[in-house]
């Protein structure tokens, strides 16, 4: 109701409160330490500066203040960025792709078990075929669901003290934590699990790598999570588009499709960052969190709609 008809209905203006004392934007629990530096930028401090301070590379701070003058830029003139929809057409497209496999798979083995095409002897091992495949298209359907809710800035995390040799038994095929397994990170356990499937996939993609091992290391104010590539390494446009599978660069021969796009939304979810590093030994991909969470993480649902109901 506007402010003219509460007076005509009413014959009084409404009661206004007085509006909040503004929050310092850099005091350390108002923000995130990303948009910290961001800030730190733009009221003058060397990009170098910053970034040193941080412990993180010059060219990722200079990329979060582009993005943040162009984000900022699009709200005040209404004009949404153009390329965040053509990178939007193009992750639909790729989990599209994700999804079809698995659904391939078990609409056959469902149809060949209804028509009776199946060999009483290997019954059993349809099933469980036709299991596989609809739990792989559950995870990718679940991917997709926190994809959309971290997108739209409604992904709330569980966040609690773990470690990470905790973490890594509910993904198949890690073992053991190398170094480090026994430091405490903050992060939602369920979501960290997921960012380190993603993490181990891409270490042990073709060419098949000698060994690929995980440590955790204390790097500054972060928590450093590696998971470390030992044989050939991946070249480096392969980590261009793993970073940013929807961008320009990649194309049917890169083999990329969804890439590490939903590592990166989770690790940025929990104030994080991600990258790689490398020669020709060795590829490292590693995941940054935060040794002390931000305060406005800890203890909050997963997803929440607009009327706050979970989903």
């Amino acid at each position: 109701m506007t402010e003219a008809r509460w007076i005509q209905r009413t014959g009084v203006a409404p009661l206004v409160p007085e509006p909040p004392a503004p929050r310092d934007p850099r005091s350390t629990g108002a923000v995130d330490p990303r948009v910290r530096m961001v800030l730190d930028v733009l009221a003058g401090s060397p990009v170098d500066t910053v970034a040193a301070a941080w412990n993180v590379e010059a060219s990722v701070v200079q990329r979060w203040v582009g993005d943040f003058l162009a984000a900022g830029s699009s709200a005040v003139t209404n004009r949404p960025d153009q390329e965040v929809a053509v990178q939007r057409d193009r992750f639909l497209a790729a989990f599209a792709h994700e999804l079809r496999t698995p659904v391939t798979v078990a609409q056959g083995w469902a149809m060949a078990l209804a028509e009776g095409d199946v060999p009483p002897a290997q019954v059993q091992a349809s099933f469980e075929k036709l299991s596989e495949a609809l739990r792989r298209l559950s995870e990718h359907i679940v991917d997709v669901e926190l994809s959309t809710a971290a997108s739209l800035g409604r992904l709330r995390l569980d966040v609690e003290p773990l470690t990470l040799e905790k973490v890594r038994q509910q993904v198949p095929g890690v073992p053991a934590v190398r170094r480090g397994g026994d430091l405490t990170l903050h992060a939602d356990a369920e979501l960290l699990a997921r960012i380190l499937r993603d993490l181990w996939t891409v270490a042990s993609r073709e060419p098949e790598p000698t060994a690929v091992d995980v440590d955790v290391v204390t790097n500054g104010p972060w928590q450093e999570i590696r998971v470390v590539r030992t044989g050939q390494p991946l070249g480096h446009r392969i980590l261009q588009v793993l970073m940013d599978p929807f961008g320009s660069d990649n194309d049917d021969t890169t083999g990329v499709t969804t890439g590490l796009y939903m590592a990166r939304a989770l690790a940025v979810a929990h104030g994080g960052i991600i990258g790689a590093e490398g020669d020709e030994d060795s590829t490292v991909l590693l995941v940054r969190l935060p040794r002390h969470p931000h305060p406005d993480r800890a203890a909050r649902s997963r997803t929440s709609t607009t009327d706050g109901e979970e989903v």
